[in-house]
């Protein structure tokens, strides 16, 4: 048992044990776990272990390779080394079957990235046959290589430090290794010292393990795991993770799984979620703080990173993405709660999430190249692209529309080219008044988005890429299992009392009246695009949608996202209903009654002022 040693910045918020009810519910969770094959065998930990042992021979010989070509003595050649690190899940302990490994690759002072990294040991790799799918990602935040060594998937960084020769033996923790190196490289090294730094803040590293775990599981089955398109990765997940545990220390891990949605259905954001105090270092290099530097102040969701310099791990987050995450959590408390009263089970709260059933409208974005490797590069620009749109569409209609990239990709097997898809669920913010004639006009956006994406360095012909809008109904069959629509699961929650914040999505979303069906074209296949969809949001008939729901009983109504193409949309802005030039011209009275009054205003200041001297 933990005593009332403080864990992090705060007091512990419980110290209580398990009770026999929870040693069971634990008991089932762990079953659950393994039953779904989150847990490795033996055979792939060891397939690891030696992928990463021939990883780390081509990095030391790549060194000596370009040591001995820049003319180095043949002592600094046999000296010549590199090291290899892991971070993320890998080193937490908490990985499983299948997932790739986060690599830290670290050399001398004279192998540099751009060049060295990025082409020479790129060259290299791309000779051997145990390399596949290899993909540079040199223009990324944290700049990366990605590809498979002998069906192991590698995520491998580069970090080149002030040092001639690199030991075997090289402290990645400590603070020297930041010495005069740039900010990429800062970024590359924290990922490692971070992992440390969980581990070391955390009261009981195996409860713990057993919880990222779980989470990421959840977080993968509702549709929230993906730093890339605003959610979280796994570094952020486990920072959570170890926050709840600091709070209850004496916890196991049903427990920590049930405080986790609990106390993350009610942490107040943007109040940051920290494990230590931020450490403060002579170094030059800029700490999160809010209070210093207006960019910290403008994170929604921040949580901060243990190891100096601290860093928001979680800035890709919008509001769109903070909302989805909220409901999230909200239903899995819910989860949580019928589970604590023995009215559902471990496997409700994994229930995958419904994306294509939950909203009414979406926008599809469309991949297309020549061939497989084309394809593999191209979708993982547009990928980390997709969180500027996301942002782009609210800052162009000031929050009032909100969207829900989801974080998983199709693919149309049937098309003749190769071929990649993305989507993103479409409603308007809850409890914005609906005006008549309303309209939200995302044309411009998405050709600035399209834009943004043409900048790509590596672009080849044959890569395109088309966005266009789908109704629900209009959803192609190849994102279902086996090809077919799904009925919405029920709740196992709903015998719990409801609260506001699980209300239906029902009163979000938007509507066009019936006899509109007819005079709407369905969307486009990319084969058949040669430009953007735009997409306008018309939120003028919302309660003409619920009289059609009670006296039809369907609610499936026609959504509000209208697709047409340029021609079709100068007649739909033409169009738009004369209330808004009524509205203009009442406006204009207004102005021009208020001018007339300040004028009369000053004149009467004149007269008094003339009286005044007068007398």
């Amino acid at each position: 048992m933990v005593g009332l040693r403080s864990h992090g910045v705060t007091n512990p918020l419980s110290l209580a044990g398990p009770s026999e009810a929870d040693l069971l519910r634990t008991q089932k969770l762990n079953k659950f776990l393994n039953d779904a094959g989150l847990y490795e065998s033996e055979e792939e930990a060891d397939k690891r272990e030696e992928v990463l042992a021939r990883i780390k021979q081509i990095v030391v010989d790549w060194v000596k390779q370009l040591t001995r070509i820049r003319g180095y003595t043949d002592q600094m050649v046999e000296d010549a080394n590199a090291v290899i690190f892991t971070f993320g899940s890998y080193r937490l302990g908490v990985h499983g079957p299948g997932a790739d490994i986060d690599t830290l690759c670290v050399g001398p002072s004279y192998v540099n990235r751009n060049e060295d990294f990025f082409f020479v040991l790129h060259g290299i790799l791309s000779g051997m046959e145990e390399v596949t799918e290899l993909q540079p990602i040199p223009d990324a935040h944290v700049p990366v290589m990605k590809f498979k060594f002998n069906g192991i998937s590698i995520d491998l960084l580069y970090a080149s430090i002030s040092l001639l020769v690199v030991p075997d033996n090289l402290d990645i923790s400590d603070v020297s290794v930041l010495y005069d190196v740039d900010e990429p490289t800062v970024r590359s090294l924290n990922g490692c010292r971070v992992a440390d730094q969980i581990l070391k803040h955390v009261p009981n590293v195996e409860h713990f393990r057993t919880k990222p775990r779980c989470l990421k599981y959840w977080a993968k089955k509702r549709g929230v795991y993906s730093n890339v398109t605003g959610f979280l990765g796994g570094v952020n997940w486990a920072l959570l993770v170890a926050r709840i545990c600091q709070f209850y220390p004496n916890a196991i891990p049903s427990m920590l799984v049930s405080r986790f949605f609990r106390v993350y259905t009610q942490w107040r954001w943007p109040n940051p979620v920290m494990l230590c105090e931020k450490e403060e270092k002579e170094l030059g290099f800029a700490v999160w703080d809010p209070r210093r530097y207006y960019r910290d102040c403008t994170h929604l969701m921040p949580i901060i990173t243990p190891a100096y310099p601290c860093m928001n791990s979680s800035y890709n987050v919008s509001t769109s993405t903070l909302r989805v995450m909220t409901e999230q959590f909200q239903f899995g408390n819910r989860i949580c709660e019928a589970i604590e009263l023995n009215r559902a089970k471990w496997s409700a709260l994994f229930q995958p999430y419904m994306f294509f059933e939950g909203y009414r409208n979406y926008l599809q974005v469309d991949i297309v190249a020549a061939n497989t490797d084309d394809l593999r590069s191209w979708k993982g620009w547009v990928e980390s692209r997709l969180r500027q749109l996301t942002l782009m569409i609210e800052r162009d209609t000031m929050g009032k529309l909100q969207c829900h990239p989801y974080p998983h990709d199709y693919s149309d097997l049937l098309r003749p080219c190769s071929h990649s898809a993305f989507f993103m669920g479409l409603q308007r913010k809850q409890g914005e008044v609906i005006h008549e004639g309303q309209q939200f006009d995302i044309r411009g956006t998405v050709d600035e988005f399209r834009q943004s994406v043409g900048a790509y360095s590596f672009w080849v012909p044959g890569m395109d890429i088309y966005v266009s809008h789908v109704r629900k109904r209009q959803i192609p069959l190849y994102v279902f299992p086996n090809g077919h629509r799904r009925t919405p699961p029920s709740d196992p929650s709903s015998q719990l009392p409801s609260n506001d914040d699980s209300r239906k999505r029902k009163d979000n979303e938007t509507c066009v009246d019936e006899t509109e069906q007819h005079h709407k074209r369905k969307a486009l296949s990319p084969q058949n695009r040669d430009s953007v969809s735009p997409v306008i949001v018309n939120h003028s008939c919302e309660i003409q949608e619920t009289k059609m729901e009670n006296a039809c009983g369907n609610s499936q109504v026609f959504e509000a996202v209208e697709v047409v193409s340029k021609v079709e949309a100068e007649t739909v802005l033409n169009s738009i209903p004369k209330a808004a030039d009524l509205e203009q011209k009442t406006v204009m009275r207004q102005v021009l009654c208020s001018f007339i009054i300040v004028l009369v205003e000053i004149y009467l200041g004149f007269v008094w002022f003339h009286f005044c001297i007068s007398g």
